[in-house]
C-alpha cells in the first residue's frame, strides 16, 4: 500500500516536471525593499517574471519574500496561474498592429517581415521571447517602470485579433476575409 502510494507521488511529480519543462521563464525584475524595524533594517525581495510556451501562450508573476530564490519562485508560479494565448501569424509576428497602456505606461507593438527581430526594450523583449514571436518592433513611451511595462504589454497583446476570430465574429469565411484585404490593398495602391 505505501509503495503504490509512493509510487503515484513519483508519477505525478514527474509529470509535473514534465509540463513545467516546457515552459521558458524569464527573470525581468527584482527589486530590494527594507522595512525599518527597532534594530534595524529588514530586508524583503519583490520579482517579476515572465513565463511561456514559445508557441503563443505567455504569463507574468509578482513575488515577494525575505530571500531572491523565494520570490522568483512565487512570481513563477503566480505567472503559471496566470497564461494566455496570443495568436500569432505565422507562428513569428503579430497579426496587426496595436497599442496598450497600463498606467502611464504606453507601449506600440507592429508586426515585421521575416528576419527582423525582437526590436524591443528589455521587459518587453522578456515578454516576447517567453511567447515565442520572432519578428516585432515594439516602442515604449511614458513609464519605463518594469511593472508597467509588462502590464501594458499584455494589455496590447489581449487586443490581438487573428484572421480566423474576426471572420467567425462576422460570419463570414477566413479566404472571403483575405481576399477582401488583398482587394482593398489593391484598390489604394491604384489610387
Amino acid at each position: 500500500m505505501a509503495g503504490e502510494r509512493e509510487r503515484g507521488g513519483r508519477e505525478r511529480s514527474k509529470e509535473r516536471e514534465e509540463r513545467d519543462s516546457e515552459f521558458v521563464d524569464k527573470l525581468v525584475h527584482i527589486n530590494r525593499v527594507a522595512k525599518v524595524v527597532k534594530g534595524g533594517k529588514r530586508f524583503g525581495f519583490a520579482a517579476l517574471v515572465v513565463i511561456g510556451d514559445q508557441k503563443g501562450r505567455v504569463g507574468f508573476g509578482h513575488g515577494k519574500a525575505r530571500e531572491v530564490p523565494e520570490a522568483i519562485r512565487k512570481a513563477t508560479d503566480s505567472a503559471k496561474r496566470n497564461l494566455t494565448r496570443v495568436a500569432l501569424r505565422e507562428g513569428r509576428t503579430l497579426h496587426h498592429d496595436i497599442f496598450g497602456r497600463h498606467g502611464a505606461g504606453r507601449v506600440y507593438l507592429r508586426a515585421a517581415p521575416a528576419g527582423t527581430g525582437i526590436i524591443a526594450g528589455g521587459p518587453m523583449r522578456a515578454v516576447f521571447e517567453t511567447l515565442g514571436i520572432q519578428d516585432v518592433v515594439a516602442k515604449s513611451i511614458g513609464s519605463s517602470n518594469p511593472y508597467n511595462m509588462v502590464r501594458a504589454t499584455f494589455n496590447a497583446l489581449k487586443h490581438q485579433d487573428s484572421p480566423r476570430s474576426v471572420a467567425a465574429r462576422r460570419n463570414i469565411k477566413v479566404s472571403t476575409l483575405q481576399a477582401r484585404r488583398v482587394g482593398g490593398d489593391a484598390e489604394a495602391s491604384a489610387d
